[in-house]
């Protein structure tokens, strides 16, 4: 049977965005999602460019607001938020694990266009990490 996986951040247009495209990417085969509390209804194109530069393709996604999956069964509900100025969201649906893996909000790097664009790619690569981990660990 097929994992059914919702990742959950405030807007759904960066970090929550590239862990789904990396967790589809190891396994077409898993069910992903992502979803935001206060989705913002678009991609971070910063976060497109630098999907793409690795290999993964998420600019088809929809950012979505997760009231569209709370009648839903998950067998992972993960949040990605991680700045301490940052609520995660709680997700009250019907979840077997919930599990946080928290990373930096790119969107917020201030500073010149070079380093803005390290933020992102060092927040996708930590991203591609923790979820390879996350897949590994209890997915295969």
């Amino acid at each position: 049977m097929k994992k059914r996986i919702l990742i959950l951040c405030t807007g759904n247009s960066c970090r929550s965005q590239m862990a789904h495209g990396f967790l589809q990417s190891f396994d077409p085969e898993l069910d992903v999602h992502s979803a935001g509390t206060n989705a913002s209804g678009k991609l971070n194109p910063k976060a497109v460019e630098v999907m793409k530069e690795a290999g993964v393709d998420i600019s088809h996604h929809t950012s979505d607001s997760v009231d569209k999956y709370l009648g839903e069964e998950w067998d992972y509900v993960i949040t990605v938020c991680g700045g301490a100025n940052e609520s995660c969201p709680a997700f009250m649906g019907k979840v077997k694990h919930r599990l946080h893996i928290g990373f930096d909000d790119p969107s917020d790097a201030t500073g010149t266009p070079e380093f803005i664009q390290s933020e992102y790619i060092r927040v996708r690569d930590e991203i591609k990490e923790g979820f390879h981990n996350f897949y590994q660990k209890q997915i295969r």
